[in-house]
């Protein structure tokens, strides 16, 4: 073998021999799909299995409200498909791959880049948007006392300059198949550093910022909404051509496909696409909004300006933190001015009756608010534990006789043990009698003594606010 035959051999098995598996190797994650689950069965379930990225755009907590690009338009979708919405947070492309095709997502809303290698694992949608890969590096020491022209003079403008030089990207990301192509291209070594699996790109984007590490590559949308969390980052070097983005589904799934671009097709043509792309793309106010505030996920680990006190009431009831702001969040959205129009009052929504009860009169006060609505919670909870021992149903039935008032699940329960059912579970047991307490069959039951209820919606604020729980613990600190 000649002298430059070998030197290009080495430059492209060389180059990244230590961090890559070997080309034969297969990959670590189910490349084709374990199950059949397409679009009707997803309809028959009732709910889209949605598996989203860890980052600062796809899915956060802003006030207590889930937001992000990608959870917005999976919501427009799930409407659209009439079945409501399960998120997923994942961090890797091959673990969400691997997730996707054993079943546990029906959709991989990723930004991600489509490659010919991921067609052989996945189906993708319609192309979201394109953009460019770009190097992400810190600009020096007292850049903004510096002349433009000196600050450009230390940055990396030309790919060529990369080389012998380390770069931090994600494990078997395309960032990474692109450093290797363009080791190639300028016909040197680039010093690939992957990342566990496990690793998030904006952790990397961190890193750079922060001097840990000097550079890390990354998608122009995602570095353009960091650099304004960071100002002390560079991301003007393009490294490579223009990439189309989208999502994936199993490439079994040709309904859930179809459906998919159609409705991405419909929102791009009536404008709803192009106002959250926006939002979060371009609108850097809105971005530097998120990153300051103490109640974003991406900024702080607030939910409300009330999060001590709903901490200690937590303390007192036993629960975690985040249900009971969860709570809250389904009354009032934090809004201690609000008043039902059956008179409710407050962060907590609280009858005047149950600030008599209780030997409250200000239930305006947020403070005074919050202590009874924890009391009332705590009395619910000693009524509950005598014949619903477990902690997890028992918190159930609490949160139902919060809403619509003990009597109507005592009469559930009861119309459970009547039927045979199980009177100490909530799902599809006690809920179902709640649910059926609108009609005549069962609200004119001799057990019955509160009589009609319109309960679906009962039924519905335990599940919301469950819902609402686990989203706070994916992004929210206990």
């Amino acid at each position: 073998m000649g002298k430059k035959k070998w030197a290009v051999f080495f430059v492209v098995v060389g180059l990244t021999a230590t961090q890559c598996k070997p080309s034969k190797q297969p990959p670590a994650f189910a490349e084709s799909p374990l199950i059949e689950f397409d679009l009707a069965a997803i309809q028959k379930r009732g709910y889209l299995n949605a598996l989203v990225d860890n980052n600062s755009v796809s899915y956060f907590i802003y006030r207590g409200t889930p937001m992000g690009y990608e959870y917005e338009l999976l919501q427009y979708f799930a409407k659209q498909l009439k079945v409501k919405l399960k998120i997923k947070v994942i961090s890797g492309v091959e673990e969400a791959i691997d997730q996707l095709n054993k079943g546990e997502g029906d959709v991989l809303a990723f930004p991600l880049t489509i490659t010919k290698e991921r067609t052989q694992y996945l189906s993708f949608s319609q192309p979201h948007y394109s953009t460019h890969q770009v190097l992400v590096q810190k600009k020096p020491a007292n850049w903004r006392m510096q002349p433009p022209a000196v600050v450009e003079k230390k940055l990396v403008r030309d790919a060529v300059d990369l080389k012998g030089k380390e770069v931090h990207v994600l494990h078997s990301s395309s960032f990474s198949e692109r450093l290797k192509n363009l080791s190639q291209e300028i016909g040197g070594d680039i010093i690939i550093k992957e990342d566990s699996a496990l690793a998030e790109t904006e952790s990397l984007i961190r890193k750079v910022a922060t001097g840990e590490i000097k550079y890390t590559v990354t998608d122009q949308t995602i570095a353009m909404v960091n650099s304004l969390y960071y100002p002390n980052l560079d991301i003007n070097t393009v490294i490579s051509l223009p990439q189309q983005i989208a999502w994936g589904v199993r490439s079994n799934s040709p309904q859930l496909l179809t459906a998919l671009n159609e409705w991405l097709t419909k929102v791009k043509r009536n404008g709803i696409f192009q106002v959250v792309y926006d939002k979060y793309f371009n609108s850097p106010r809105f971005s530097i909004t998120l990153a300051e505030s103490d109640y974003s996920s991406l900024g702080g680990n607030k939910l409300s300006p009330y999060d001590e006190q709903l901490k200690q009431g937590a303390r007192d009831l036993g629960w975690d933190w985040r249900l009971v702001a969860s709570i809250v969040y389904q009354e009032s959205h934090f809004d201690p001015n609000v008043k039902s129009w059956a008179g409710a009052i407050g962060l907590m929504q609280l009858m005047p009756e149950t600030g008599d009860y209780f030997g409250v009169t200000n239930l305006w006060d947020p403070q005074t608010n919050i202590r009874t609505g924890i009391r009332f919670l705590k009395f619910l909870d000693n009524y509950w534990i005598k014949t619903v021992p477990d902690t997890d149903e028992r918190m159930k039935f609490v949160l139902a006789s919060y809403n619509v008032g003990l009597s109507h699940v005592i009469d559930a329960q009861k119309l459970a043990r009547k039927n045979g059912r199980n009177p100490a579970k909530w799902a599809d047991e006690v809920e179902y009698f709640l649910a059926q307490k609108s009609n005549p069959k069962y609200y004119r039951d001799a057990v019955v003594a509160a009589g009609y209820c319109r309960c679906d919606g009962p039924v519905r604020y335990v599940k919301e606010v469950l819902e609402r729980y686990e989203e706070y613990k994916v992004h929210i600190e206990s």
